[in-house]
């Protein structure tokens, strides 16, 4: 806890006097040659707006592409060329789906390790100029925390389609280790940011949980107690909540939560689902501390110059 607190200022140095801060959004690219070719550019692009911080969603490849070290290094090398601080979060054709023949028969937690050992080396984002973060542990240290002016960050290696608990009875031990990991993870951040009396807190992940299942009564095991630690965190929360997530290429910004009673609307939970493969963007993200529903969006397709 003592690193945490010695970290809540790393960007407060230069927005102290700010009533504004932004992030962009991005996920589920570059999947194809050409969106290796054009990400640099849209990287430059959205640095020319000026935000603080970009996160990544995951998925940095087609699931079928092989899931090779020179890939992994290669993405590392793009994300670091960012002169923006640069965040991300694995997805799963980077790990789980590396277990398909044509993505190279490896074994998806030997990949996980390689991921950890490539992109979350150091308590550090990527990126030319390099943000403090706090990591969970030395097993989990792609799940990340760090304060972002009046808002917390909170990223969580959740994968879609399944998070990795598979279609046998008994779900995956890899899973099952992971996903307490996670609900842990995730219950410290909301009691960190209660306790500093946060306006907000962002939680990244890869995996579209399902909200629209979850609100028909459809039980599905891979997300079920993050879903309901998601839901009573956020009800339990005095300020806004958002989800940053990619995975279904369907970008959006909604809410999507509903009271598990009365079934009305969570007001202060919203949902931001990343730009994906075959379409090219951004979210631009301003973070307004005048105002009540704190954050506010807007969507920006690629544009090539």
């Amino acid at each position: 806890m003592r690193v945490f607190i010695a970290l809540l200022g790393w960007l407060l140095l230069g927005s102290a006097h700010a009533e504004t801060w932004r992030f962009v959004a991005i996920g589920d690219t570059p999947y194809s040659n050409y969106e290796r070719r054009e990400l640099p550019r849209m990287l430059e692009q959205i640095a020319a707006e000026s935000p603080e911080l970009i996160v990544h969603a995951g998925d940095i490849k087609f699931g079928s592409v092989r899931c090779s070290d020179e890939l992994f290094l290669d993405r590392k090398e793009l994300f670091d060329a960012s002169s923006v601080p640069f965040v991300f979060v694995p997805g799963d054709n980077e790990w789980m789906d590396c277990r398909s023949v044509s993505a190279g028969g490896y074994d998806p937690e030997e990949r996980l390790d390689a991921l950890r050992r490539v992109f979350f080396q150091e308590p550090f984002s990527l990126g030319r100029k390099r943000i403090p973060v706090e990591q969970q542990s030395a097993a989990y240290p792609e799940h990340l925390r760090y304060r972002f002016g009046p808002v917390l960050f909170v990223t969580l290696n959740v994968p879609g389609p399944d998070n990795n608990a598979g279609i046998a009875a008994q779900p995956r031990d890899e899973f099952l280790k992971r996903n307490r990991v996670v609900i842990e993870w995730l219950k410290q951040g909301f009691t960190l940011a209660r306790r500093e009396k946060l306006r907000g807190i962002v939680v990244v992940m890869q995996a579209d949980m399902g909200f629209k299942f979850f609100e028909a009564g459809l039980v599905n095991r891979s997300f079920t107690e993050l879903f309901n630690t998601l839901r009573s965190e956020t009800l339990a929360f005095p300020g806004q909540v958002l989800l940053v997530h990619g995975d279904t290429h369907y970008q959006r910004v909604d809410q999507p939560m509903r009271h598990p009673q009365t079934r009305q609307r969570v007001e202060n939970f919203t949902r931001l689902e990343t730009f994906g493969f075959p379409f090219m963007g951004w979210v631009k993200v301003y973070i307004d501390d005048t105002n009540p529903s704190l954050f506010r969006f807007e969507t920006r397709p690629y544009q090539p110059e």
